[in-house]
């Protein structure tokens, strides 16, 4: 048998097959997390992303003792329209350089996370220990992107570019 911590499994070689042994209930990635709207957000991304994004949420919480809150995850056309104009046409910060149709998010392939300290959200740089968490997971950090960085951002492409993606839509 071969033991993998990280993901709390059992595989049994001689036999060829996977023994989930499960601590606490279900594994990560299948348990609610500790959070009412990042399990409806979870919902709405790729079926692909679900049970990553909820083993991300849920390792950082039980292995650092942080809860991440998904404050966004699909977007409509039009909710990225009115992001993009934000700062431009319209009051408030440049949050995102993606016009509607061009971001991971309108494709259900992306999210973006914040630290919750007492109850509120918190929208600084995640700590490095949590990006690492993420990225072990699969997940592309916006905040190592040259240019504009998305530091609450995170995306799995299964490399699709978006010029793919808007020929399947």
């Amino acid at each position: 048998m071969v033991w993998d911590k990280r993901k709390r499994i059992k595989f049994n070689k001689k036999a060829n097959s996977l023994l989930l042994l499960v601590e606490n209930g279900l594994p990560r990635s299948l348990k609610p997390t500790w959070d009412a709207a990042t399990n409806k957000r979870i919902l709405t991304l790729d079926k692909r992303l679900q049970a990553p994004a909820r083993e991300f949420t849920n390792t950082v919480e039980e292995e650092l003792g942080i809860q991440l809150r998904i404050v966004q995850a699909l977007r409509t056309i039009a909710e990225q329209n009115a992001l993009y104009n934000q700062g431009r046409t319209t009051p408030g910060n440049i949050v995102t350089k993606a016009k509607g149709g061009t971001s991971y998010h309108n494709y259900a392939l992306a999210m973006d996370v914040v630290i919750v300290k007492e109850g509120n959200a918190v929208w600084s740089i995640l700590p490095k220990e949590v990006v690492k968490i993420g990225e072990d997971l699969g997940f592309e950090w916006g905040g190592n992107w040259k240019g504009f960085k998305d530091y609450p951002h995170f995306q799995m492409t299964f490399g699709q570019s978006i010029r793919d993606l808007k020929k399947v839509k």
